[in-house]
């Protein structure tokens, strides 16, 4: 099989892959929650090739990307789900329907200060008939149920206060939320000298949460301010290797306090 610009080339890649008695043993052994984290890491792997400006590596994230779709597809085909065509299809309906500024008929544009109002009307629309789908539910839905369960969690805490800030749950100074931090790390001190490593956990998942509402009250992204500190972090520690390396040295071979002393030579260099 040679390799072609044609989607349908791909299709019949991974149906061959998926194909028993001649395929891929662990691809056959692939389920939708298997393939999920591999689904978001890839997504975080195009993102990551945006931030460095680097196309080439883009084309190629953006291909693992789109395998993980034609995966997911293929294995709902096989289940008579629904097949990639099914996928293509929901979405090019979604897309014309959310701009009828640019695919309705001439007299049925609107204003571009129109086009967002248009926008979140229509995803409220798709929204009250995607619930009319499903199965009744018995219990009252919370209003946290909105807020998907498979997304980042870092951005899912940053929804979940979102949402309860729209009914008044929520501090209205960003002193409050850094009171609030010091009293979860003052907790996670205090479980420190217990040595429960569950208990550590769970105040450790505490001062996140506490962090990332502190980073939605400053209006900072917690996931992009995060993703800055991680990039200072390597600049640095790269200064320190190369600052080894000009003396003939490792960093298996230096001690603790040489290493912060070229970290802060590094910071007041920046």
């Amino acid at each position: 099989m040679t390799p072609s610009r044609d989607i349908s080339r791909l299709l019949e890649i991974m149906a061959a892959l998926r194909t028993p008695g001649s395929g891929c043993p662990w691809d056959l052994e692939q389920d939708f929650a298997t393939i999920a984290p591999y689904t978001i890491e890839e997504a975080y792997e195009v993102a990551d090739a945006i931030a460095r400006s680097d196309f080439d590596d883009l084309k190629d994230e953006l291909g693992d990307l789109l395998l993980q779709v034609v995966y997911h597809a293929r294995m709902a085909e096989e289940q008579n789900a629904f097949a990639f065509g099914d996928v293509v299809e929901a979405i090019t309906r979604k897309m014309i329907r959310r701009h009828p500024h640019v695919f309705a008929d001439k007299d049925g544009n609107i204003q571009p200060a129109g086009v967002k109002s248009a926008w979140e009307r229509i995803k409220a629309e798709e929204k009250a008939e995607r619930a009319a789908r499903r199965p009744p539910e018995d219990a009252p839905k919370s209003l946290l149920s909105g807020v998907k369960a498979g997304q980042p969690a870092l951005s899912r805490a940053m929804e979940l206060q979102r949402k309860a800030s729209s009914v008044g749950f929520d501090w209205n100074d960003p002193r409050a939320v850094l009171h609030k931090i010091h009293e979860e790390a003052d907790e996670i001190e205090a479980a420190l000298d217990r040595g429960d490593a569950r208990e550590l956990a769970g105040e450790t998942g505490d001062l996140l949460f506490a962090l990332v509402n502190l980073a939605r009250h400053v209006g900072a992204d917690p996931e992009m301010a995060l993703r800055g500190t991680n990039a200072k972090f390597e600049r640095r520690f790269g200064y320190i290797e190369r600052a080894l390396e000009s003396q003939g040295r490792s960093l298996q071979n230096a001690s603790l306090a040489e290493m912060d002393a070229l970290w802060d030579e590094a910071k007041g260099k920046e």
